[in-house]
């Protein structure tokens, strides 16, 4: 099947890129992660190394832009900035940004008590984790940088202070904090996480990674996509048992990692009617603006 525009995807290590017949090869070596385009289609941010890095959209000009570790990068609407996940001066996870241009210094967004602070030193960057998938997407610190430029998904934040895990919009011009999903603590009676965010391009979806364990088994609901409606705040289950990591192509469709003839591959999950086409072997996708 074939889609409008590029989607680039992670196999092996190395990071490809495909609208469904032939694909192409980007990196070399292994080691690579979370591709995420700019709202361009001209550049991908990636991970390499557990750093952060950028490249043009054929693969040349690979270039690093971090010495601090990063998880889950993504872009601001206007292309300036890179929104990456690292170790806050409070101890958690933290969101930064810092400026695509070279030699460029990142500033804190997240928590807004560590803004104007000393950077904390830099621990060692993580490029794998052991364990189950759930074990290893519970720690995954993938945020999402909201398509009018005004927020960004992560998981943790202030809601951590009440909840044993929890998923956060944060809106950057004040630093303010708003819960989206939460597991455990404040009288809830399960484990679990929500994690990867994803924006739909109008801004009035996001999707993300979750999975529960609840007080009955009844309850328990294994790895899964849920779409949350921004105004409304209603929630759904989109996507087939398994499905993560989504990413919107537009209104109808979007691209989740799931499982297909026994392992990882990147799926077209239809929205509506819950079609699920095969599209690559792979995972981590993120799909190419159309411009």
């Amino acid at each position: 099947m074939s889609l409008p525009s590029l989607v680039a995807y992670v196999r092996g290590g190395d990071i490809y890129v495909s609208k469904g017949g032939s694909e192409k090869r980007l990196t070399s070596g292994g080691d690579q992660a979370r591709p995420r385009w700019a709202p361009d289609g001209k550049q991908i941010a990636y991970l390499k190394g557990g750093l952060l890095w950028v490249m043009r959209a054929d693969g040349s000009g690979q270039r690093r832009l971090t010495t601090r570790p990063a998880a889950g990068p993504s872009w601001s609407p206007d292309g300036k900035w890179i929104a990456f996940s690292s170790l806050s001066c409070s101890g958690g996870p933290g969101v930064y940004r810092i400026a695509v241009k070279a030699k460029a210094q990142p500033e804190v967004l997240f928590p807004r008590d560590c803004r104007g602070e000393d950077l904390p030193a830099e621990p060692a960057p993580v490029t794998s984790r052991a364990g189950s998938l759930s074990e290893r997407l519970a720690a995954d610190d993938a945020v999402a940088w909201s398509p009018d430029g005004k927020q960004v998904a992560f998981r943790g934040g202030s809601c951590e202070s009440v909840y044993d895990a929890c998923l956060s919009v944060g809106t950057v011009a004040t630093g303010g904090e708003q819960t989206v999903a939460a597991y455990g603590g404040g009288s809830l009676q399960n484990r679990g996480f929500a994690v990867v965010p994803s924006w739909r391009q109008d801004g009035k979806k996001l999707a993300w990674t979750a999975y529960q364990e609840g007080e009955t088994q009844a309850q328990n609901e294994p790895v899964h996509l849920v779409e949350y409606d921004t105004t409304t705040r209603a929630k759904r289950t989109v996507g087939g048992a398994g499905d993560r990591e989504m990413a919107y192509v537009d209104k109808a469709r979007a691209v989740a990692t799931g499982q297909n003839a026994g392992g990882s591959w990147v799926m077209v999950v239809g929205l509506s009617d819950g079609t699920r086409k095969p599209f690559r072997s792979g995972s981590q996708p993120s799909v190419q603006p159309v411009r």
